[in-house]
């Protein structure tokens, strides 16, 4: 008999898998929209879409195994890494989606309201977060728009045989900070950073990937507690935070 797995559920959607389909239950159509348009747009491989009936998008399950997950022992290559890199940048390069992403200014302005929150709320020691903010302002330089995943998390990678064979969870894609990708992909595992940027090619600045990390965990927190995650577990956004100098 086929099980139903949870994937992941929270007040804002669910993820269900029964056997090689995956079911995406939100109530929010628009993000819904944004993810069936970005993966058509997409020119890397991204899973096959079987039907939809709001609130209710059934996808077809792409083959390999994630790259990994944040906090745990990861076990892909450093050539699965570079593989993902390219990717990425094959996907940058694309023609830019035709909805906008967020702007300098609304980044920093959460980045301003989610550090109070923090220190407001004794979630984290100030310094920690005057430190990691003060870090997190060098993303917010001017940069040139790319057709960003805009949630590279390494579990929405999938890979086989050292080869990219699939990315997931489209929801968030639009116009950004191609750097913003690089270091979602690479948060909590910057021994991977140098395989990635290898995969990826150009010029890319590492100070200003760290920067995307500290802003990423800053911002992330309150919404991860909320949704019953735990970003202090091992190796995830406080120890990322810890990390940062």
């Amino acid at each position: 008999m086929t099980e139903v797995e949870v994937v992941v559920a929270h007040q804002e959607r669910a993820t269900l898998r029964v056997g090689d389909v995956f079911l995406k239950i939100d109530a929010d159509q628009a993000r819904i929209d944004v993810e069936v348009e970005a993966m058509a747009l997409a020119p890397i491989p991204t899973p096959e879409v079987l039907w939809r009936k709001p609130p209710v998008l059934a996808i077809a399950a792409v083959p390999g195994t994630a790259l990994g997950r944040l906090g745990e022992p990861l076990t892909a290559s450093p050539a699965a890494w570079a593989a993902a890199g390219a990717a990425v940048r094959k996907l940058h390069d694309a023609p830019l989606p035709p909805w906008p992403g967020r702007s300098r200014d609304e980044i920093a302005t959460e980045l301003d309201v989610e550090c109070a929150w923090l220190v407001g709320n004794e979630v984290l020691p100030t310094d920690l977060v005057t430190r990691n903010q003060r870090i997190a302002e060098a993303a917010l330089r001017p940069w040139t728009p790319a057709f960003i995943h805009g949630d590279l998390q390494l579990c929405h990678v999938f890979v086989a045989d050292d080869d990219v064979t699939g990315v997931i969870d489209w929801s968030e894609a639009a116009q950004g900070d191609a750097l913003f990708d690089l270091a979602i992909l690479t948060l909590g595992h910057e021994e991977h950073l140098g395989d990635v940027i290898a995969g990826y090619g150009g010029d890319v600045d590492p100070d200003v990937i760290r920067a995307w990390w500290s802003l990423r965990s800053l911002t992330a927190i309150r919404w991860l507690v909320e949704h019953g995650f735990d970003p202090s577990a091992p190796g995830c956004e406080v120890d990322v935070l810890k990390a940062q100098r």
